[in-house]
């Protein structure tokens, strides 16, 4: 199956622009600048963004691959006032998911006692998944950040000088946007690194907050129309150029608990998260984590995730900001 992908593109002067690819070939969009442009008109026009992008009249083809190596590929969503993209995710929503979150918790209460997250997995799994009309069980929910924290598909992860850890989570994210009228538009899904402090979190589930006030990545297809039921991929951490750890994943409705859609109504349900012009970007969950291995990451080292039907990976390297000072003045 063919699979209709956008990109976001940056010239070398700056100027901005929209690749639209389908299968191997790919080819600018003459008369658009960004992805967010081009779903409005879509919305005002009452079509597909697939329609609407397929309407523009196209611009050279262009090599994809060639300009991701380049670092001339952005993010596939952005918005011009980074306060207006959200950052949020959920947890524990794939089949595999409880496993490694359980083992890391339990481990930190030194208790028999089913964790937190096992309890969540299992309303999850029982519930996750309700008949057409009906609402299902809520999921795990967190708030990473706005759009200052999106970092591009190859830029480096700066995690705090105060972290005591960064890992990766492999996962896609859906892309939405709101309507005039306040009503969210799936625009399509992309792969996702969503970068997390897993120590900070196995130290005490309640600190899960602060473990996930962190920068994330998005590969840079946004892959449009009905996704796929399965999604598998791999998720890779190099050192010096060398795979120190590599693991497949799986995603995709076949393989959670939740359904999009409820995880989808638990977000929108809120009515600050339906306002007019935002772009959000949900993470849906993962099931693999090399923190769950043991593994220890160090500055310098890739995190590289990959999974067809998307063509091209994130690939972030790992960075440490220098200490600043705290300092609150009173007026």
């Amino acid at each position: 199956m063919t699979y209709t992908r956008l990109l976001q593109h940056r010239a070398p002067d700056g100027a901005r622009s929209v690749i639209l690819a389908e299968g191997d070939s790919a080819h600018f969009l003459k008369g658009v600048t960004t992805v967010r442009e081009l779903a409005l008109r879509a919305i005002a026009a009452g079509e597909t963004l697939a329609a609407t992008a397929n309407a523009c009249p196209a611009g050279d083809a262009v090599d994809i691959a060639a300009e991701f190596g380049a670092g001339r590929l952005l993010a596939p969503i952005d918005h011009e006032d980074p306060a207006h993209l959200l950052m949020t995710g959920t947890g524990l929503t794939h089949l595999g998911s409880a496993e490694g979150r359980d083992k890391m918790h339990k481990a930190a209460a030194s208790s028999d006692k089913q964790t937190d997250s096992m309890r969540m997995f299992l309303e999850g799994l029982e519930g996750g998944k309700p008949a057409a009309g009906q609402v299902g069980q809520q999921p795990e929910w967190f708030y990473k950040g706005d759009g200052s924290q999106l970092v591009g598909p190859t830029d480096p992860f700066t995690m705090p000088a105060f972290s005591q850890d960064g890992g990766e989570e492999p996962e896609m994210a859906g892309i939405y946007i709101v309507g005039e009228d306040g009503t969210p538009y799936r625009l399509g899904l992309a792969i996702a690194n969503e970068f997390s402090d897993h120590v900070t979190e196995r130290h005490n589930y309640l600190w899960l907050a602060h473990s996930k006030l962190r920068q994330a990545s998005l590969g840079p297809e946004l892959l449009l129309g009905t996704p796929p039921e399965s999604i598998e991929g791999t998720s890779r951490i190099l050192r010096e150029g060398k795979a120190i750890w590599e693991k497949p994943f799986l995603s995709g409705e076949a393989n959670m608990s939740h359904t999009l859609a409820n995880l989808e109504h638990h977000h929108f349900k809120y009515d600050l998260f339906c306002r007019p012009g935002d772009i959000h970007v949900h993470f849906y969950g993962t099931a693999t984590l090399s923190f769950s291995d043991r593994v220890k990451t160090q500055e310098g080292d890739v995190f590289e995730i990959s999974a067809a039907p998307f063509t091209l990976p994130v690939a972030n390297p790992l960075t440490r900001a220098k200490e600043r000072a705290v300092a609150v003045k009173g007026l």
